[in-house]
């Protein structure tokens, strides 16, 4: 069955890179680096982005009708990935893998803040920004998107595919509520905010319009990967995904505690709970946004879970009564 399975995902995946040369073509001649937001661990600095071919259609961030907003999300998938490209900075280097995707680390020396690596490679260049958490940090803050920081609908798919492909940087919807929570926890930047969604990469640029617009701040983003390979059908589980990025994250972060923020209804409570458990001592509250039916007999169940860890959770359809808590609870910088 293995075997089978396998042999399914190779020929999967030759055909998606076929599909993508014949509709999706780019000029090969011309390569570009599309950076996306990095991280830092004790000992590195983790440059991340993507080598794509140069495409004439270019994408109007500008809102329009359904249909015109449609097709501009489209084009956000209409890439050609190039692997294979050796890219470098300094004497570190890294290869793009089959969708084009490289993670390269530099040392970290003594930098703190933003700070732009340079990428080069392919006959193109780039800078890849990297956030370093200060030293004066109290906390880190680990935070879903859809239906968190914006109103998406993602418990129902129909509804995530409609709002997600037919809108427009202007007409996405982001909770004023999760703007004010965010200023609230980071502290004019001193404490770093990352956010984990199972939104695609292709999306990466389109939500940092869509945040810098509403004022919520620019964070590392860890999103999925859409496609095919030798051992990926499609993509990996939403709660795989998630838990994967907060390990990476605490262990990045070793002696910062954490405040979890996500929503019921897609098993962010679960998954949070599940991350109590594997890192004791480091989650020191956890906010969800409750879904507009309510909140399931499984999310209670993990809610109750964490609090019988000494968890603090707080649920509830606003953030009213999480800014009230984590305004007392987050220490000001002296």
């Amino acid at each position: 069955m293995k075997v089978l399975k396998n042999a399914v995902m190779r020929a999967a995946a030759v055909v998606e890179v076929a599909v993508e040369r014949v509709f999706f073509r780019g000029d090969l001649a011309r390569l570009v680096i599309e950076p996306y937001h990095g991280y830092a661990t004790p000992e590195h600095l983790v440059a991340r982005g993507r080598v794509l071919a140069i495409r004439e259609a270019e994408r109007d961030v500008k809102g329009g009708s359904r249909l015109a907003n449609a097709r501009q999300m489209f084009r956000l998938f209409a890439t050609h990935e190039v692997s294979g490209v050796t890219l470098r900075s300094g004497a570190h280097s890294a290869v793009t893998d089959a969708e084009g995707y490289f993670t390269l680390f530099v040392p970290r020396r003594d930098r703190q803040g933003w700070v732009d690596v340079p990428v080069s490679g392919g006959g193109t260049s780039a800078e890849c920004p990297v956030l370093i958490a200060r030293p004066d940090a109290g906390l880190m803050v680990i935070s879903d998107i859809d239906d968190t920081m914006m109103k998406t609908g993602a418990h129902n798919t129909l509804t995530n595919l409609w709002t997600s492909f037919t809108g427009s940087v202007e007409s996405r919807t982001v909770y004023p509520d999760a703007v004010e929570l965010m200023q609230v926890l980071r502290q004019d930047g001193r404490n770093p905010v990352y956010f984990v969604s199972s939104s695609p990469w292709n999306f990466h640029e389109f939500l940092e319009d869509v945040f810098a617009r509403a004022g919520l701040p620019a964070g590392p983003k860890f999103l999925k990967d859409y496609g095919f390979s030798e051992d990926q059908f499609l993509t990996s589980s939403h709660g795989n995904h998630k838990g994967d990025a907060i390990d990476i994250l605490m262990a990045a972060n070793p002696h910062l505690p954490a405040v979890l923020i996500g929503d019921t209804g897609q098993h962010d409570a679960q998954i949070y709970a599940d991350a109590v458990s594997r890192h004791p001592g480091r989650i020191v509250h956890v906010v969800l946004r409750s879904a507009a039916d309510g909140v399931g007999a499984d999310d209670a169940l993990q809610i109750d879970r964490m609090r019988a860890a000494n968890i603090d959770v707080t649920v509830g359809n606003t953030y009213r009564e999480a800014l009230a808590l984590l305004a007392a609870k987050v220490q000001p910088a002296e």
